[in-house]
């Protein structure tokens, strides 16, 4: 199907019948790879400019490798999110250059490029038991290019452990900021920074915290100015600081 629309494009503009911009417009939206379980999106990067990422939780090992081999027949780097350590063997036994993340839960192949944002973006975590999901949009923002770095374990019971680092916090271009419990820190951060702050509440916490809808709801009312993700999406918010940092 995908080779051919491309065909079709392509002989439209040998026959004069397309022009060279419009044939681009069309390739935008040749349409997937079709796996039958999965239709893989490989022109996302050409519209969007940022790849499609694999969720997969809920997904077969079979299905993730045929996935992952769709990407790889392209020459196109993959991400895998949310997959436990015995999925991420498997697939390294299938894909030796690939790496998993075991903290993040993430599996990925890509080459060595340069940075391609305009700042760092600094993940931060409230605690460590939010660094799970603070790792995962680490290694997502590593994935697309961004220059990144990480500070954790700076939460509000502490805060004189954020305060020490605020000249890290200047720096950065975009700040992540997960943190369960209360869902307090990213609220702090945006007050005392000039630059975007991306807030993801984790589930994290006793049981008032309601899996992490108590921070989710403290977050959205923040009185300082933050975008808020939902309950643990790394993946979300890193994705989101890519395209902020690319701007």
């Amino acid at each position: 199907m995908i080779d051919e629309k491309v065909i079709e494009l392509l002989s439209a503009v040998r026959d004069g019948q397309l022009t060279v911009a419009d044939a681009y417009e069309g390739l935008k939206h040749v349409p997937y790879d079709d796996l039958e379980h999965s239709k893989i999106d490989h022109h996302r990067l050409l519209r969007k400019g940022v790849q499609e990422v694999v969720f997969g939780e809920g997904k077969t090992l079979p299905q993730l490798r045929d996935i992952v081999g769709s990407f790889r027949q392209q020459d196109l780097d993959v991400l895998v999110t949310r997959i436990d350590a015995g999925y991420g063997e498997e697939l390294i036994r299938a894909y030796p250059e690939g790496k998993y993340h075991g903290e993040a839960r993430c599996f990925s192949i890509r080459k060595e490029r340069p940075a391609e944002g305009k700042g760092t973006v600094l993940v931060v975590s409230a605690g460590t038991s939010d660094s799970k999901v603070a790792e995962e949009a680490y290694e997502t923002s590593l994935f697309f290019g961004n220059d990144t770095e990480k500070l954790y374990d700076v939460g509000v019971a502490g805060i004189h452990r954020l305060f020490y680092n605020i000249e890290k916090l200047r720096q950065a271009r975009i700040i992540i900021v997960a943190a369960g419990m209360e869902g307090a820190l990213p609220s702090i951060i945006a007050g005392i920074v000039g630059v975007p702050v991306i807030a993801v509440p984790t589930s994290v916490g006793y049981g008032a915290s309601f899996s992490g809808l108590t921070a989710l709801l403290a977050m959205l009312n923040s009185c300082s100015t933050v975008a808020v993700f939902n309950i643990d999406n790394g993946f979300g918010a890193a994705y989101y600081a890519t395209l902020i940092n690319r701007l």
